[in-house]
């Protein structure tokens, strides 16, 4: 059974004259996302009329209404939280595709250097010769 208990509370909005009395009811409420129907609680009312049945329905409907808006709320926050994460992801995925190819020119760069240098040495060997036999020297 859920209990309500009134507390009232007075403010001053920004020191004027009039000040705004609000009446908010504390509830005592274990709230969790799930499939299954809420179970119905009975109010009891110290007037003990017969209309105490309606007064549930409507305390009931109210209740609903208020966990389907913060279940909302929290749906809300859940997509929100998946949208920047699913930016942030394809933001590092760019970085990561950026670095990539970078890598990839880098290699190609030090293959052509590579190449080139084999070049210049099979040059290189190509004119070394043996001064005593006058034979070319070949790797």
């Amino acid at each position: 059974m859920r209990k309500l208990r009134p507390t009232v509370i007075t403010t001053d909005h920004h020191h004027r004259s009039s000040s705004t009395t609000m009446i908010h009811h504390d509830l005592d409420l274990k709230l969790s996302i799930s499939l299954s129907t809420i179970p119905t609680a009975t109010v009891e009312h110290p007037s003990g009329g017969g209309g105490g049945g309606v007064e549930a329905l409507k305390w009931q409907a109210a209740e609903q209404v208020r966990l389907a808006a913060i279940e909302k709320a929290y749906a809300e926050r859940v997509r929100e939280l998946t949208r920047r994460e699913m930016e942030m992801a394809q933001s590092e995925f760019a970085r990561a595709r950026v670095m990539w190819q970078k890598a990839r020119e880098e290699l190609e760069r030090a293959e052509r250097l590579k190449e080139r240098s084999m070049r210049k040495i099979d040059t290189t060997c190509l004119e070394i010769t043996c001064h005593s036999c006058r034979q070319r020297f070949r790797p």
